[in-house]
């Protein structure tokens, strides 16, 4: 396991430590948690990707070819 310090403003290390308390566990212990959660390694759900599956080309194979396609679409003197 490795150590990681973090710096706090005072008025979140506060409510850090409160929460901490109020779950019954060790402020290093609610960050891991916290942490997990924010990537969304924790839990037994799987993570939901919230634009998966939002639109559909039509075809079975775009996926599989999604990096020929986009460099045969792909303008490089757009701006971005």
């Amino acid at each position: 396991m490795k150590r990681t310090t973090i710096c706090l403003p005072d008025t979140v290390a506060s409510i850090v430590e409160r929460e901490a308390r109020r779950r019954g566990v060790s402020v290093s212990e609610l960050a891991h948690q916290a942490l997990l959660a924010y990537l969304g390694l924790g839990g037994d759900e799987p993570r939901h990707i919230p634009f998966a599956g939002i639109v559909r080309s039509g075809y079975r194979h775009t996926a599989r070819d999604a990096e020929e396609i986009l460099a045969a679409e792909w303008d490089p003197s757009r701006d971005r």
